[in-house]
């Protein structure tokens, strides 16, 4: 592992920022107890010989974030690669001094899932340690201590903390919160609304479980933690789900100051969650009159010699599918509707399914489904091209499906005056930030390749020499997979943002970037 330090001038101290792994085995459904391996340092190193750590290296110039430090570290270290791993949890990075040494230490602490075999990794057998470590065992995360009996690291609970809040949450409350991860991980299915929904369901079970004897500071900031990592479980639909989480955390914030005894702030913390996840069903509802409002105005009316309405969309989304049974309903001509499948889980063939079952008899509604490829074909003679949003940024743009750009620019290009309408819940604008700042979500190319099963010749082939490294192209590789769910749709190209709050100009998107950074610092940033 190669190092190098900054020295503070103010203090003399040699500044490292540091990444370190922890590499977990969870259980599924068996009972078992998860573990966490921790690798006793050798005597070459140049600190804490002997003493168990997680994998650990420095963050280098050359590294393009402390995530890719990680992954570069686990590599050497164990020859293990992103293959064999899942990335469980981003821990919030936290200083520290080790006046013993002269180091300020900045430790960004990482979770990883090893997988195995029956996932495609190379489980614990493939883990080979080089010079920089003696051995590794494998703990219950609960047993990992701070004595010197244990021989840790300096703060190494405190890492360990950051990537695994259960330390401190209790078994009950503990195990609820790895489920409810684990569930906002691998759900492909549903809209970030739905997310949102379970991420505060989750939150609010978390808090059910806890014990209530004691409520005070502490318990409070065990809290923020369990939120921090339920507003990072999904980062590519991070911008709802913090927007919700936060939300929640006010409620619980303003319970918590009421002169009540413990129990009973735990009762009126779950009342109140309940309530918030009352009034969120509305929301659906408001974006539909909305969208409704808007097309009369700027649409219909605009196409007094036209009886048929053509709409193109893709993906699938309830708040799009009611707001488009809406508007068929009750605008009183036809309904042209466009809707390319979205490969490649095909949700806009659900989309369609959805449609035709709820729409009812008197409704003239016409459904015609495209291939992606064909995206200027079914662009022709539109009049309006409506997206749903995962993810609107500061200056108005929007992540959506992986396909939505190119069909918009196909449609600029086919039908250059047709508009391009952003259905969205207000609570999906994130915080400030550029869009290179947000994260992109990068998914299994299984998916993709099981779509070519029986259908195409030498996929075998093309499976074989796949790679398989972090970066995507390992040595001596000859193909890559590539399934991105989501890409940006620039704000310049938008005609209106369509929300529960009404139509949204940049200006309304901009305050409500800045509303949530403020409150995800007030929440976050003393942890």
């Amino acid at each position: 592992m190669a190092s190098r330090d900054a020295t503070n001038g103010n203090t003399g101290l040699k500044k490292r920022s540091i990444a370190g792994s922890f590499l977990f085995k969870l259980p599924h459904g068996d009972g078992k107890q998860a573990q966490v391996a921790l690798f006793k340092r050798s005597g070459k190193v140049s600190t804490y010989q002997h003493k168990y750590a997680p994998i650990s290296g420095s963050v280098e110039k050359y590294d393009a974030s402390p995530l890719a430090t990680a992954l570069r570290e686990i590599n050497e270290e164990t020859g293990l690669t992103l293959s064999s791993l899942e990335l469980l949890r981003v821990g919030k990075p936290y200083s520290f001094v080790d006046e013993s040494i002269g180091r300020e230490w900045t430790i960004n602490p990482f979770g990883f899932r090893l997988k195995d075999k029956s996932e495609g990794g190379k489980g614990e057998e493939g883990i080979t340690i080089d010079w920089e470590h003696e051995g590794f065992e494998w703990f219950n995360p609960l047993d990992v201590s701070e004595s010197d009996e244990f021989g840790g690291v300096p703060k190494l609970v405190t890492s360990l903390r950051r990537v695994w809040p259960e330390y401190d949450l209790g078994p009950r409350a503990g195990k609820v919160l790895t489920s409810g991860l684990q569930q906002l991980r691998e759900d492909h299915e549903s809209g970030a609304r739905q997310l949102a929904d379970l991420a505060i369901s989750i939150l609010k079970n978390t808090i059910e479980e806890m014990d209530s004897d004691v409520v005070d500071d502490k318990w409070w900031a065990n809290i923020r933690m369990a939120a921090w990592h339920i507003c990072k479980a999904r980062e590519s639909m991070g911008a709802a789900i913090t927007s919700a989480t936060v939300k929640a955390l006010d409620l619980v914030e303003k319970i918590l100051a009421q002169d009540l005894s413990p129990p009973e702030k735990i009762r009126n913390i779950a009342d109140a969650i309940e309530e918030q996840l009352g009034r969120r069903k509305s929301t659906t509802d408001r974006i539909r009159d909305a969208f409704v409002d808007y097309l009369r105005q700027n649409v219909v009316q605009t196409m007094p010699l036209k009886e048929t309405l053509s709409i193109l969309t893709l993906s699938s989304s309830s708040t799009i599918s009611a707001c488009l049974l809406e508007a068929a309903v009750h605008l009183g001509v036809s309904v042209d509707l466009r809707i390319l499948e979205s490969r490649p889980l095909y949700e806009g063939v659900t989309l369609a399914s959805k449609l035709l079952e709820a729409k009812p008899e008197s409704v003239d509604l016409k459904v015609t489904i495209y291939t992606d490829a064909s995206a200027a074909l079914a662009a022709d003679g539109i009049d309006i091209f409506v997206l749903g949003a995962d993810r609107i940024s500061s200056t108005g743009d929007v992540s959506n499906k992986i396909g939505s750009l190119p069909a918009l620019l196909c449609q600029r290009h086919v039908v250059p005056n047709a508009k391009t309408v952003i259905l969205s819940e207000t609570e999906k604008v994130a915080g400030p930030g550029m869009i290179e700042d947000h994260p992109v979500e990068e998914n299994s190319p299984t998916e993709v390749i099981r779509a070519w099963k029986g259908n195409v010749k030498g996929v075998e082939i093309i499976e074989r020499f796949m790679s398989d490294d972090e970066s995507g192209i390992a040595k001596g590789s000859n193909a890559r997979v590539r399934n991105s769910y989501f890409e940006w749709v620039p704000a310049n190209f938008i005609h209106a943002y369509i929300t529960d709050e009404g139509v949204w100009s940049i200006k309304n998107i901009t305050e409500r970037s800045d509303w949530v950074g403020n409150e995800m610092d007030r929440f976050f940033k003393d942890l």
